[in-house]
């Protein structure tokens, strides 16, 4: 079963690239025609690389692993929050923290300091500081909010990463190659998809073509969430009745005679 359809993909503005003056040459296996001075993308091959790209998907949550959600430029930002939102999956809307995957540890610290701060409200110790103090605490928790609140739960680094626009995501890309985390991507005509493990070719520029792709990631992300918590449950049924299949244990060696 096809996630998306030619016609589907066609309405939404996937096929336009950009100005033929601007194209990188390296997509050009993807690139159908030109018309008006403006590259075409093949959508036949942007049908297979969508289905491609969502079985990856699916398979990853499936398996209870976390896919990062990159796109902070204005068209996409909130089709990535509510789509990533909807399936549990993290992302980034606002700019890109340098040293988000290569310096992981030093964001999870703040990202607890955002826990910190919450604790500081709940237990009172808030209210009995001064008024400035309590300015500087809530702007400060606002920050880290605006800037990390939708990768909160990411305790560990992604095991992929989905990116809009991923010349604009440069950065994000270069990271996530340098620690062998495969990289999903839109690109369009003007970028290299070199780095890029899972090429979707599609106008990254568009919010319709943006919502119609991530739209297809994230159902089939849902999808592999639903198999994985049907076959809990039959697993954790099974083991309640007894019949959940149990490790042989080894043969014992046999006694030797006196």
């Amino acid at each position: 079963m096809s996630r998306t359809n030619f016609d589907q993909l066609l309405e939404a503005g996937v096929h336009f690239g950009h100005l033929k003056s601007k194209w990188n040459p390296a997509m050009a296996p993807y690139i159908f025609m030109e018309r008006n001075g403006i590259h075409i993308i093949d959508l036949n091959k942007t049908v297979a690389k969508i289905d491609e790209a969502a079985e990856q998907l699916k398979a990853l949550a499936k398996s209870g692993k976390k896919v990062l959600f990159v796109a902070t430029k204005k068209q996409a930002k909130e089709v990535i929050a509510e789509k990533a939102q909807a399936v549990g999956m993290p992302y980034v809307i606002e700019r890109w923290p340098g040293g988000m995957l290569t310096n992981f540890a030093t964001i999870r610290k703040a990202v607890k300091k955002m826990a910190t701060i919450d604790k500081l409200t709940e237990d009172g110790t808030y209210s009995n500081l001064s008024k400035r103090e309590r300015l500087q605490i809530s702007r400060q928790r606002e920050k880290l909010e605006k800037n990390l609140g939708s990768i909160a739960d990411l305790t560990r680094l992604p095991s992929a990463l989905f990116v809009v626009d991923v010349m604009k995501e440069h950065i994000a890309v270069a990271e996530a190659v340098r620690l062998g985390i495969p990289v999903f991507g839109m690109v369009d005509t003007n970028s290299n998809p070199r780095d890029i493990d899972y090429i979707i070719p599609a106008n990254d520029d568009a919010t319709k073509s943006i919502e119609v792709v991530v739209g297809a990631m994230c159902e089939a992300i849902a999808e592999g969430l639903e198999e994985r918590k049907v076959e809990k449950a039959d697993q954790d049924a099974a083991e309640a009745s007894g019949k959940a299949p149990r490790k042989a244990k080894k043969a014992e060696a046999p006694a030797e005679e006196a």
